[in-house]
């Protein structure tokens, strides 16, 4: 079912939580909101929710305008990073407990709690209770009772963040796995920007209550609007060296880079960045930076290297093999298709 927010506004008091939140999300689709604590995802996915009211604009799910909709009639299913189940019942209890809700006949209840569980993995813990479960086996089955509904589409709330590194991983898996399968319409919060890029279809990224950029996650990562999403997006982060253009080059403290055509003509302030990926040590001297090693980084497949060039730090990502000593200075080469620039004052990217 197609959701959509139409210029959403809330406010608490006189502060501004959400900002004119125009967006739409396609049927089927896994939209994920990105951003960091306060831009006002989780209250976009709890107005949607019904359990904000909306101060100004209107939220659709379908044909249907939900404004002042209590919960119970907007056909939603809801995961939270708490798990919220009930203590006292076993887990075939809680993931029936909506279809019992619902006065669905005993029988069907048996029959589409066991399908879930076994399609979640959980059949064997059906008469335990929440307590003798590990966290990725309790999110499981908080995912089983909103499936098992089979609502218009599930929101999420943070729903992995209290699980470690494994279990996020695995999780994710599964999530992206489901949703694909059952085809439904979802609504995902997060801060983390590793959930968004490989559980969306798309990603609205959103910072102090106004949405930023959406897209698919690769055009986010590569086509940034503008300077946040450029930063918020990737692990190390882009790079960015602030600077001028010159007699046809970006000219900054630490070096200089050829400047695209379209550049020409701005002796302004501008900022140039390029993901850590994308810039390498050049073998032969020849490069448009140079910089001294801060510090590296072994991760076991690759290695970081952190340089200062002038004022700037740099992020450079090398081969596992890689070795530098703190102090050497290197020469980076970054091909020129791999910049971006932003206008300084602005924040806004510049350019196709």
């Amino acid at each position: 079912m197609r959701i959509r927010f139409e210029e959403t506004t809330k406010r608490f008091g006189s502060k501004l939580i959400v900002d004119r939140l125009n967006l739409e999300v396609a049927d089927g689709e896994m939209m994920v909101l990105l951003g960091p604590s306060g831009c006002g995802k989780t209250t976009s996915l709890r107005m949607l929710a019904g359990l904000e009211e909306v101060s100004e604009g209107s939220i659709w799910i379908g044909d249907r305008r939900i404004n002042g909709l209590p919960p119970q009639e907007r056909d939603i299913a809801m995961v939270f990073q708490n798990y919220a189940l009930y203590p006292h019942m076993t887990v075939r209890e809680n993931i029936a407990y909506p279809l019992v809700v619902r006065g669905v006949r005993r029988e069907e209840v048996g029959d589409q709690v066991a399908r879930v569980a076994e399609k979640l993995g959980i059949a064997h813990h059906l008469e335990r209770r929440p307590r003798e479960l590990s966290g990725g086996e309790r999110q499981r089955v908080a995912l089983a009772r909103a499936i098992v509904r089979r609502p218009v589409a599930f929101l999420m709330d943070e729903p992995l963040s209290n699980l470690d590194a494994r279990l996020r991983l695995e999780m994710r898996a599964e999530l992206k796995r489901l949703q694909r399968e059952l085809q439904t319409t979802t609504v995902y919060v997060t801060h983390d920007q590793a959930e968004a890029m490989t559980l969306a279809h798309r990603v609205a990224v959103m910072r102090a209550g106004r949405l930023e950029q959406v897209g698919p996650p690769a055009d986010l990562y590569r086509k940034p609007a503008n300077l946040f999403v450029a930063g918020f997006l990737g692990s190390p982060p882009m790079n960015f060296v602030s600077g001028t253009i010159r007699n046809g080059a970006f000219v900054f403290d630490g070096g200089e880079l050829p400047a695209e055509e379209h550049l020409q003509a701005r002796p302004d302030s501008i900022v140039a960045g390029f993901r850590p990926e994308a810039a390498s040590i050049a073998v032969n001297g020849h490069g448009g930076l140079r910089g001294e090693v801060y510090v590296t980084e072994q991760m076991g497949n690759e290695t970081f290297v952190f340089l200062r060039c002038g004022a700037h730090r740099i992020t450079v990502r090398a081969d596992a093999s890689f070795e530098a000593d703190i102090g050497q200075v290197l020469t980076i080469h970054v091909p020129p298709a791999a910049l971006r620039f932003f206008d300084a004052s602005s924040g806004r990217a510049v350019g196709p």
